[in-house]
């Protein structure tokens, strides 16, 4: 009986390192490239067009009718969350009446763009 009790919380031991060990995935980080075409599409006025709405860092006569885009990995830990937020899913719209339109759902801008424009917001 005592073997079985030593079996069972050797296993319990084991499952619990098992569970709370972190899995790490390695993920790239975007290039200078990457990130400065993101730069460019958020700042066009005819693609992204972030500035309408939101003050930038680095940006000219930005709108005020969202938050300025600061502490983004702060405030979206989650990168996908943020994608969905700009993409437009239906989950990611918690803000009622907000004004920011659905880049991704309505076709406005691609998702590689949006990935884009993401990567380089994430810097913020």
């Amino acid at each position: 009986m005592i073997s079985k009790l030593k079996h069972l919380l050797t296993a319990l031991a084991i499952s619990g390192f098992v569970i709370s060990t972190p899995i790490t995935a390695t993920v790239a980080e975007p290039s200078a490239a990457t990130i400065e075409e993101g730069k460019k599409l958020s700042f066009s006025r005819s693609k992204g067009n972030c500035l309408a709405c939101h003050a930038i860092k680095g940006g000219s006569m930005p709108g005020n009718i969202g938050p300025a885009l600061v502490a983004m990995k702060l405030r979206f830990p989650d990168k996908q969350k943020l994608v969905d937020k700009i993409w437009g899913t239906t989950e990611s719209q918690v803000v009622p009446n907000s004004m920011m339109p659905p880049f991704g759902k309505h076709g406005i801008l691609t998702d590689s763009e949006i990935n884009t424009i993401t990567d380089y917001i994430y810097t913020l």
